[in-house]
């Protein structure tokens, strides 16, 4: 039996330091192996932030032989100013976006023109048609600021007829949430691709943490399992490896086109999930 071939990228932040370019650069090359669609780089709204990231896209589209992928964001910029950025990606001969809201850093109160990524992707297709593969957030666990879910799959669905060819999820630890939104898709006539987004378990401490302030599900069983290891760090990560592992399994069974890794800049633990799912031959 033909083994199904998934669709495998790999997200990164952009690093302050020299420091952190050189470890990143070492990230990239180690994961060049893992059969990768594309890199994905994070977008900060506003000064060093925004040009640290223009920087990391493009030294990842001219110095390697992976696709890079911006991420970009209403906040804090007009729709010219959105238009002259993505307008540059374009020249540089990037043909991948990743299109979201995001949320004001502090102090910063204005969203820009574009209130929503639905907005966001209607600009970039009618400036640019169908240059860019445009990727978009789906929430499984429903993103934090919506009523409820099923008003949470009406706004998802905006953002894919606004013209987005895919979608990747925010991370989950629960693989029934991604079934169920998916059997919400479907019910909503929703047939692009959606990956799964995987959250390697490095620090349980610093993840339970993040997942408050973004609004991911850490189930209770999870918590209870690491709690016993709660100063054995090591031992942590292995239960990740193998929670995380499993999960995804799970999700290639039930037909997930693929999956996206936030790496936070690391490849260890996303090459260990990787060769651990046999996937790559």
């Amino acid at each position: 039996m033909q083994k199904q071939k998934l669709d495998l990228s790999y997200e990164f932040f952009p690093p302050r330091t020299e420091i952190g370019k050189q470890k990143l650069a070492s990230t990239q090359k180690e994961l060049a192996s893992l059969r990768p669609e594309f890199y994905s780089v994070t977008f900060g709204a506003g000064g060093s932030t925004r040009d640290n990231t223009l920087e990391t896209v493009l030294d990842i589209q001219h110095n390697s032989s992976v696709d890079a992928c911006p991420h970009l964001t209403c906040v804090g910029a007009t729709n010219s100013e959105i238009l002259e950025l993505v307008q540059h990606y374009k020249d540089q001969g990037i043909h991948r976006l990743v299109l979201l809201r995001g949320d004001p850093p502090g102090g910063m109160v204005a969203m820009g023109e574009c209130k929503f990524a639905s907005d966001l992707v209607s600009l970039i297709r009618d400036q640019f048609g169908d240059h860019f593969t445009i990727a978009v957030a789906a929430y499984p666990e429903s993103h934090p600021d919506a009523r409820n879910l099923l008003k949470d799959i009406d706004n998802f669905a905006q953002k894919m007829s606004a013209g987005a060819d895919m979608a990747i999820t925010q991370y989950f630890y629960n693989a029934d949430s991604y079934y169920n939104f998916m059997d919400l898709c479907e019910k909503k006539g929703i047939n692009q691709p959606v990956l799964p987004g995987i959250m390697p378990i490095a620090n349980f401490t610093s993840l339970k943490k993040f997942s408050a302030q973004c609004g991911a599900e850490i189930p209770r069983w999870m918590i209870k399992t690491m709690d016993q290891y709660e100063d054995d760090v090591d031992s942590q990560r292995e239960i990740g490896l193998e929670i995380v592992t499993r999960m995804t399994q799970e999700l290639i069974q039930f037909g997930a086109p693929g999956f996206h890794f936030y790496t936070m800049n690391q490849s260890k633990l996303t090459s260990t999930i990787i060769n651990n799912l046999n996937i790559l031959d």
